[in-house]
Order: C-alpha cells, then structure tokens, then sequence
C-alpha cells in the first residue's frame, strides 16, 4: 500500500426506506453507540425528505450525511430533481452516484454518472461512484471489460484532483440484495484492477491514495475478510444499514479488522 493509508469508510444506503421519524430514531441510536471518533468513517445515506432532520443530530457527530442521487443541472424545469446546492444545504457531504438500481431501472449511463459527478464535486460533495457487472457479464467473462468502460466513460475529461476527491464502490450487481457475496478473493481481483486502470489514466499515487469500497450483501460476519484484502477500503452497506445493531456490528467488526 505504499506509503499511503487510507482510512476506511462504513456507509449505509438506506434506499427507499425510513420515514422521517424512522430516520431520526435510528441516527439517534448510532450517534449515542458511536460518540467516540472512529477508526473507520461512518455514512449514512437516507432518503432524501429525511436529509435535513438527520443532518440536525448529526452536528456535533463524527458520522457523515450522504444523499443517494442528485441532477446535474443546479436549477431549472427538471420536475422531481434534486441539485447538489439543494442537497449541500440540507447538510449532506456525500452523495451516492451510479449506483446498479439506477442504472438499471433509471436507466443511469456512463454519460450521466460523468455529468453527475462533475455537479457533485462543483457543490463540495464527495461522490461515491458506483460501478459493477451483472451476473450475466460476469458468467461470460466480461468483467473487467465493463468496469474498464465504465471507468473510462463515467470519468472522461476528468482531472487527476478530481479524481482525488472520489471515492469509488464495487458493485457485483449480482451480489446486491441477493444473498450472494463476492468471496473476498474475487472483490480483491476486481478493486486491485481498478486501483491499475485509475494509476494507468491518473497516475499510481492518485490510485493508491483512492478509497475503493465494496457493496453487496455485506454483513456482520463477511465484513472482516473483506477488509483483510489489500485495496478494499470498506464497504457501501445496502438490507444491513437498515437495522441500528447490525450495522454497528460492521462498523465494530470493521475497525477490528484494520
């Protein structure tokens, strides 16, 4: 790893879950069980009509406030959008981009994952990019072929300080919500060759120093092996944020694991 340390991050995308009160109980929750600093960051991305309550008891907390999309636009007649002023007023810092569900049923693409994120870091919010192949790529040997694409295309014309302020998640869209997990060999082969394809377009110490999660079906007791490979910075926690307790068990397991 160099001499580089990246610090690793645990964060939650509740997706369409939790009402406002919901949200505000849980946060409530993990700021009382997490009130010293951690040796890990702790995100939590709800919905957006709970980002602004949530970003209240968060003052004061070491846990960071994500939102789970944003429009490239900053304003204009884009019914049912949300811009990345509107989200950095509501208090996120982080913001979840390219995830698998929205480009597969909000037919998100490389192109828009680019724009998106170059809107997010215009309004200081750290993107988190996701990027995956689906079971049938996978079956046909085409992983690496379409991680390459989406790297290339989602961060085209891209500067390598920008880049530096990403922080990116592996997604095995076959893994996500399905039970089935990426054995931790398999997620090290996929984050050690993004880590290469980024040195090779934006230079090995801008790679080194990038934080690369991994997301799908992350749980208590998979978490720690996970970590122990050498370019999995985290994870990206989808079901298992969801409940206070388990996601702290990740958080707890994670920080013993580093």
């Amino acid at each position: 790893m160099s001499f580089h340390t990246r610090k690793p991050m645990i964060a939650g995308n509740w997706k369409l879950n939790k009402t406002i009160r919901e949200a505000i109980e849980f946060v409530t929750l993990l700021k009382r069980r997490l009130s010293d600093p951690q040796s890990v960051d702790v995100v939590v991305c709800p919905p957006y009509t709970a980002l602004s309550d949530v970003a209240e008891i968060l003052t004061e907390s070491e846990i960071g406030l994500g939102a789970q999309d944003l429009y490239w636009e900053e304003k204009g007649a884009f019914t049912g959008e949300v811009s990345g002023v509107m989200l950095k007023e509501a208090g996120a810092d982080f913001v979840i981009i390219g995830h698998s569900e929205r480009r597969q049923f909000f037919h998100e693409t490389n192109d828009t994952v680019n724009k998106k994120t170059k809107a997010a870091l215009k309004s200081n919010l750290t993107p988190i990019v996701c990027i995956g192949e689906t079971l049938g790529e996978r079956e046909s040997g085409k992983t690496f072929q379409v991680i390459e694409t989406q790297i290339k295309g989602g961060f085209l014309n891209f500067s390598r300080e920008e880049i530096k302020k990403l922080i990116i998640a592996y997604e095995p869209v076959w893994a996500i919500g399905t039970g089935k997990v990426a054995t931790p060999q398999q997620a090290e082969e996929v984050h050690a060759f993004i880590r290469k394809e980024l040195a090779k377009d934006f230079g090995e110490e801008t790679a080194l120093g990038l934080r690369i999660l991994y997301g799908g079906s992350v749980k208590p007791d998979n978490i720690s092996n996970l970590m122990a490979e050498a370019d999995i910075d985290g994870a990206l926690v989808g079901g298992a944020s969801l409940e206070a307790n388990t996601f702290l068990d990740i958080v707890k397991s994670a920080s013993m694991a580093i």
